[in-house]
């Protein structure tokens, strides 16, 4: 009872401390670790270890992009409705931080069961990491705009967040093959869902904290209101569309990058690594100097700037011969990154904050949870492109390193071409984007 009373009297009346924003911040490190290693690891587990047949595998992928995408708009009007002594966010993330984690370790441990028992374990278990996954990340994000009041708060307040969250991504992609190569899957989830958990549990403790009257109206919206102003918000569409954009460029370049190494810059696939190290090693520092623009312009204004930056960078992937020349344009790109990760969230709480304004509701939950629904379609639009350009360019798989001439222009036509016509599509988004004003 002591701990409930404590979340209950902890509410904020004004800016966040430095331990408080960092102890939020370091939510970023679990929630990507265990996203990263879960995208980038669990098809290999299930069809190349268990021996899963591969569509069965992909239809149950399928089954968990559709219901993660679907859960995100319910649980985020379902948190704005939310009316208890302790908030509205808490008691949703309290209550699923540890089935999180749960779900996550029981993915990669599942009894001996023949195929058709492990493509089960595997549909239930997803299931309900994806319910949590949602419930707890959704409403840590519906945090953010609520602890963080101003621009030049919601900047500073961005950045531990967003480099906890790189370095999470960074070590879910390289510290969990050498867990389960050294120890085997059950102990490599064993030990990334006890570093999770204790991250979660501190920064739920020390760093998520709610405003007293952070509820402007005592009654909650009606469902059908929630839907009319969500989608008619003249900030928002715009901003849901550029935001759209800009994920997919990111899904296309990530996905492009293996292929790019083999294929057209001839050198071993181990090499992708040092192309998305480069990426990531310029987006951390550059964070913090996004944090100084958008503080001194606007987030409309720094989101232009980043996108071009972004956009621009990436056609440069055209020209390299060599891992190196294509690692340096790699830390261009992370430049625009960075800004990217920094100023999606202030601009999203900047339209949250002019709702509020209008309808007298705070309502960060349906916007972040209609926005993960929409930038969902990220990874469809992604799948789209890099199988129309392979199929176009020729690509056989089953001819190896020897490929037609065409597969290098198609792949780096994927790589540098294609997204900065996303990014374009992006930036004319941000241009119509209305608020102005920091």
């Amino acid at each position: 009872m002591s701990l409930l009373s404590g979340i209950r009297d902890r509410r904020l009346d004004a800016a966040p401390t430095r331990s408080q924003t960092v102890a939020f911040g370091a939510s970023g490190f679990p929630i990507q670790l265990m996203t990263q290693t879960f995208s980038a690891f669990v098809v290999y587990f299930y069809v190349a270890h268990l021996a899963v047949p591969a569509e069965w595998v992909a239809f149950a992928m399928i089954a968990h992009g559709i219901l993660n995408a679907a859960l995100n708009p319910v649980v985020g009007a379902m948190s704005d409705r939310l009316r208890t002594p302790w908030g509205r966010r808490i008691p949703w993330i309290g209550l699923g931080i540890v089935p999180l984690v749960v779900a996550f370790v029981l993915v990669w441990m599942p009894p001996e069961l023949p195929a058709a028992g492990l493509i089960a374990w595997f549909l239930v278990v997803v299931a309900v990491y994806d319910v949590a996954f949602v419930v707890v990340v959704l409403n840590i994000s519906a945090l953010f705009p609520e602890i963080f009041r101003t621009t030049e708060e919601r900047a500073r307040g961005n950045v531990p967040r967003q480099i906890f969250g790189i370095l999470g991504m960074v070590l879910g992609t390289a510290i969990a093959p050498a867990l389960y190569d050294a120890l085997g899957w059950p102990a490599m989830a064993l030990i990334l869902g006890a570093v999770s958990l204790g991250m979660l549990l501190w920064s739920f403790r020390s760093g998520m904290i709610e405003r007293r009257g952070a509820v402007v109206a005592e009654a909650p919206m009606p469902w059908t209101a929630q839907l009319r102003y969500t989608f008619t918000n003249r900030a928002f569409v715009p901003y849901v569309l550029g935001s759209l954009m800009v994920q997919t460029s990111i899904a296309i370049i990530i996905a492009a990058i293996p292929f790019y190494v083999r294929y057209s810059l001839h050198a071993a696939e181990g090499e992708a690594s040092v192309l998305l190290g480069a990426i990531f090693a310029s987006a951390i520092p550059s964070i913090i100097g996004w944090s100084w623009v958008v503080r001194r312009t606007s987030p409309r204004t720094a989101l232009l700037i980043g996108i071009a930056i972004f956009g621009i960078a990436t056609l440069a992937w055209l020209l390299p011969a060599t891992v190196l020349a294509a690692a340096l344009v790699g830390l261009g790109v992370g430049v625009g990154v960075g800004g990217l990760l920094q100023l999606l969230e202030i601009a999203l709480s900047q339209i949250i904050d002019d709702d509020a304004d209008r309808t007298g509701h705070r309502r960060e939950g349906v916007y972040f949870g209609v926005n993960g629904f929409v930038v969902r379609g990220a990874v469809v639009l992604q799948a789209i492109v890099a199988a129309w350009v392979l199929n176009a360019s020729g690509f056989d798989a089953t001819l190896g390193d020897a490929q037609p001439d065409a597969v290098d222009g198609g792949i780096r036509i994927m790589l540098a071409v294609v997204p900065l016509g996303f990014t374009a599509l992006a930036w004319l988004c941000f241009w119509l984007y209305p608020i102005r004003r920091r």
